[in-house]
């Protein structure tokens, strides 16, 4: 597992802007209904390594089935960069969409599928 490093990202318009420390050796990609509509690909990270350098007035918030994760998202261009939940230990957590994270090499990412559609 390669070493956390500081990543930066945003929404389409850059008003919401992040920086987070965070490694892509596990990438998620989750065939769950938000996640294939909204092309999502996943890097979990502790919510104290995540900073919202701007953009906190334009991003509203979206919740569905157990309302446990806050998928946030910008009212001005409609990007997800980011949702706000819980890990399994109960610790605060971030998931951001790695989508958004500036000049990011897709091709050169290991996905690991998750099954997130048939979950109980």
């Amino acid at each position: 597992m390669s070493e956390p490093r500081t990543l930066s990202g945003g929404c389409h318009c850059g008003r919401v802007r992040f920086e987070v420390q965070a490694s892509l050796d596990r990438v998620i990609s989750c065939n769950c209904s938000i996640c294939t509509k909204a092309g999502w690909l996943a890097a979990f990270a502790p919510a104290a390594s995540f900073t919202l350098l701007s953009g906190e007035d334009s991003l509203a918030e979206y919740q569905f089935n157990k309302m446990r994760a806050h998928h946030k998202f910008c009212t001005h261009c409609g990007i997800k960069p980011f949702s706000r939940g819980k890990g399994p230990d109960g610790s605060d957590m971030v998931v951001i969409n790695v989508r958004c994270i500036d000049d990011i090499d897709l091709g050169a990412l290991t996905l690991t599928p998750f099954d997130g559609k048939n979950l109980l």
